[in-house]
């Protein structure tokens, strides 16, 4: 058998990722103090898993690697594995399962948007076309599915039982938030504690997981697991919030996607049910024929995006991340001070003064 295909021209850019994490809503670098410290802490850890990326993601069927070339090396701000590898050193890990875990975690994170993107019908994803728009959406699902997979396999290298419970649930939470999402589509009457049962699931799962097998990993007390899984489950949650805000007020180069695709997939976020919920009777005809029959015009959207701020649906919306993000922080206020939990007390700032 030959040797699997490997990546073109992926290694530096990989290398690069972490330094250009944080663009503000100008496309200026200006918060990188909150990340940091995150990214130097990390940076040694992070060039294993990028290498480890590098030799997992390749295949003897060239489509593979083409296809997770393609998203992997498009960017994206890898809070997640840098979360895991921090985990792990901030309780005295010094084997080398968390990278990785933390490779794990990229993977699966990777998948998931291979397969969103096929669900949403995106076209765009980090400021290009998505793979689906490239191969087809066939191929999109399949080579997320390969990952996975792949992910799976590290998992299983790494021995530890407990981290592969954390991530294969981690796994099925995400696919039923996925269904949720899809269930809740067009459908005006969905309730802010649905909403937050959707991003809980599809996003801040993930977030969770990656913070709680830092722990595990390191053989840290059932305390401090409960301490990272509570921390990442609620900046999870404050980081889809800011995402659904800036939906409505960001750029495409905010999103690494068109703004106003939310709006235009007809997918209920917690600024359309604010200004649904607080609208006259006319405002909230708007929305349902809006959302429910599709309608994807700019001049429709230009109305959605002044009826949230008439409402304040896009301040409150941040202000619900930031009462997220207040939580996470406590969850980390028992542990013992070390650089990498000041590192992770900093990200929640990032995650919130992206909507500047």
């Amino acid at each position: 058998m030959s040797n699997p295909v490997p990546f073109n021209n992926v290694a530096g850019q990989l290398g690069e990722m972490a330094l250009g994490l944080v663009l503000n809503l100008d496309g200026k670098k200006k918060q990188e103090g909150s990340v940091q410290p995150l990214v130097d802490l990390t940076k040694a850890d992070m060039a294993r898993v990028n290498e480890m990326i590098l030799s997992r993601a390749g295949s003897d069927v060239e489509m593979i690697p083409e296809v997770a070339n393609h998203l992997i090396s498009s960017g994206g701000k890898r809070l997640r594995p840098m979360m895991t590898l921090a985990a792990a050193r901030m309780f005295g890990y010094e084997g080398d399962g968390h990278v990785r875990l933390a490779t794990a975690v990229e993977f699966m994170h990777t998948a998931t948007l291979l397969h969103d993107d096929v669900v949403d019908e995106s076209d765009l994803r980090r400021g290009k076309s998505t793979a689906r728009m490239i191969w087809g959406n066939q191929a999109s699902v399949l080579v997320g599915d390969f990952l996975l997979g792949q992910a799976f396999k590290m998992m299983v290298d790494v021995g530890s039982l407990d981290a592969l419970d954390v991530l294969a649930t981690s796994a099925s939470v995400i696919a039923e938030g996925e269904v949720m999402q899809l269930a809740a589509a067009k459908n005006m009457e969905t309730t802010e504690d649905e909403y937050l049962a959707v991003i809980k699931a599809k996003t801040a799962a993930l977030f969770s997981a990656a913070g709680e097998v830092g722990p595990i990993i390191a053989g840290a007390r059932p305390a401090d697991r409960v301490a990272l899984r509570d921390y990442g489950l609620n900046l999870g949650l404050a980081f889809q919030l800011v995402d659904d805000a800036l939906d409505y007020g960001g750029s495409a180069a905010d999103l690494g996607k068109n703004t106003g695709d939310d709006f235009r997939e007809g997918k209920i976020t917690l600024p359309v049910i604010l200004s649904y919920r607080r609208g006259t009777d006319d405002e909230r005809a708007f929305w349902k024929h809006a959302i429910e029959e599709g309608a994807s015009d700019d001049a429709s959207l230009q109305k959605a995006i002044g009826l949230m701020t008439k409402h304040g649906a896009i301040a409150d919306t941040v202000q619900r991340a930031r009462h997220f993000g207040e939580i996470a922080r406590d969850a980390l206020a028992p542990l013992k001070a070390t650089p990498q939990k000041d590192a992770l007390i900093e990200v929640i700032d990032f995650c919130i003064s992206r909507v500047n």
